[in-house]
């Protein structure tokens, strides 16, 4: 593990979505209690089961957050980016982590302990309010894939998890690029099925041309189009109601 120690301002702490209510002055007695830190593409930031129990804000990059199974097979849920924290759910229940997670590429973090967390929650409303937001939006997400995964097909389900992935990385109002492109063992990962069938629908959705990859970006050509498609086979399917956690 590559992790190198910076210092946190309140300037980069600005663009933290939990903060974005607080000012100047509030922020920088924040980051005075945090720790920045630097990981390299891969490496591993928390495992499962770890007993810490800080809390990180995400100042640039982009982190995976994964459990592995006893055979070794990793179940991702998704990725978070610059803006979003995790580690919130152990610090609030005091129990160890309930998975890995592995930085994307390089990524910063302002790490924060647990008490401190707990503290700047009781002091500052807006952040306890939007911290409880983020953790609403987490269970309805968690929800709607539970439905997805027992009432829709792989086909189906493939689409709708492209389509989460393409709101994150939009370009303009009708294309996204995601980078680095998943590989399709992750994506049968996400989606509860195997790589087999995630290449053979990933070839019919290039071959209509809603998707392409060129090196190691997959793009989405037509976002509408895609999210009619999630549209006609899970019906109401608004953007508002998946954040962007996981």
């Amino acid at each position: 593990m590559t992790k190198k120690i910076i210092e946190v301002s309140a300037g980069v702490l600005s663009a933290v979505e939990i903060f974005y209510d607080l000012s100047f002055n509030d922020r920088k007695m924040i980051a005075d209690k945090c720790r920045g830190l630097q990981f390299a593409e891969r490496d591993i930031i928390t495992t499962h089961t770890d007993a810490g129990s800080d809390v990180y804000f995400i100042i640039s990059g982009k982190v995976r957050v994964a459990i592995y199974t006893a055979s070794g097979k990793e179940i991702s849920f998704g990725e978070l980016f610059a803006g979003e924290m995790f580690g919130e759910i152990s610090a609030i229940d005091k129990k160890s982590r309930s998975a890995y997670v592995i930085s994307l590429d390089n990524t910063t973090l302002a790490a924060m302990s647990v008490e401190n967390f707990l503290w700047i929650l009781q002091l500052y409303p807006s952040v306890m309010s939007r911290t409880f937001m983020r953790l609403a939006q987490l269970v309805r997400l968690l929800s709607r894939r539970i439905v997805e995964f027992s009432s829709l097909d792989v086909r189906d389900r493939l689409h709708a998890e492209l389509l989460r992935l393409a709101w994150k990385n939009m370009d303009n109002s009708n294309t996204a690029t995601i980078s680095p492109a998943p590989r399709h063992v992750e994506l049968a990962n996400r989606i509860s099925t195997h790589r087999e069938a995630i290449s053979r629908e990933m070839t019919e959705l290039a071959s209509s041309g809603l998707i392409r990859k060129r090196k190691n970006c997959l793009y989405i050509n037509d976002v509408i189009k895609l999210e009619d498609m999630v549209r006609d086979t899970t019906g109401n399917y608004d953007k508002n109601e998946h954040p962007d956690e996981f």
